[in-house]
């Protein structure tokens, strides 16, 4: 149980210590563009509800996971041919370095020529920008699995997809995760992006209709929904990657133990 508290306090500290600092420094502020906290607090029930959080909300957090979704099933799926034989690497890895220097908001006017301007549009904006962490750490963790392993697997028998499964795909996931973690918050900067051009939802569409419109509590309330927002997602991702990962940080923590 104290564990647990420690956890928390550890997890919301800075959060609140950032509040805080936010709350102190504002406070005697008389800039129309920055308001203080309390003005942007007390607008903030008036602002987000529930109807709100219906249309623009839960419309940005489908795409945003439609979109990271797409990209962690590409990602890890190529990374992982590409890193199992080094003819299709070598191949690949030019094209590969070229692709991922180019910003994916630039490619915002490209894709819209081609999805149009739906929620296809976004979907895909999303999803090209998060597939590059995904992608080249599965590559490098495909890469790194133990050679004795790999042997001692064949050497029992242990092939095709048993072996993708329980060898490589097993030895590669600390650094497959490392990788959706860097997409998710790339993810959420690309929702933002992609909602601000030709949208009639979604966060990033109220942002910008906030601040079109001088109304700039309320633009501030909706930056502190994306704050909130990733949070709140970060937090199920180290749940579900504690879980999925449990034998990893396990053997981690037996070997920091160990004399």
């Amino acid at each position: 149980m104290k564990g647990v508290a420690l956890r928390v306090f550890f997890v919301l500290a800075l959060p609140l210590l950032l509040l805080a600092g936010w709350w102190f420094a504002s406070d005697g502020s008389t800039n129309v563009f920055w308001p203080p906290l309390r003005t942007t607090l007390k607008t903030f029930p008036d602002v987000w509800t529930g109807q709100r959080l219906k249309d623009d909300v839960l419309p940005s957090l489908i795409r945003l996971l439609a979109g990271y979704a797409i990209a962690a099933a590409v990602g890890v799926a190529l990374g992982t041919v590409i890193g199992s034989y080094r003819r299709v690497r070598a191949v690949c890895e030019p094209v590969l370095e070229f692709l991922r220097a180019v910003p994916p908001p630039v490619l915002v006017p490209v894709i819209m020529l081609f999805a149009g301007i739906d929620d296809t549009m976004k979907i895909v904006v999303i999803a090209s920008g998060c597939v590059w962490p995904i992608l080249l750490n599965t590559v490098e963790g495909v890469r790194a699995v133990d050679s004795v392993m790999a042997e001692t697997a064949r050497s029992y028998g242990i092939t095709g997809l048993a072996r993708l499964k329980d060898v490589v795909l097993r030895s590669a996931s600390p650094q497959i995760f490392a990788g959706l973690r860097q997409a998710l918050s790339i993810g959420i900067i690309l929702m933002v992006i992609s909602e601000m051009f030709a949208a009639s939802d979604g966060l990033g569409f109220t942002v910008v209709q906030f601040q079109r419109s001088f109304a700039i509590p309320e633009m501030w309330t909706g930056i502190l929904v994306l704050g909130l927002l990733g949070f709140l997602l970060s937090v199920v991702f180290q749940l579900v990657e504690r879980r999925v990962l449990g034998w990893y940080h396990g053997l981690r923590a037996s070997t920091r133990r160990s004399p």
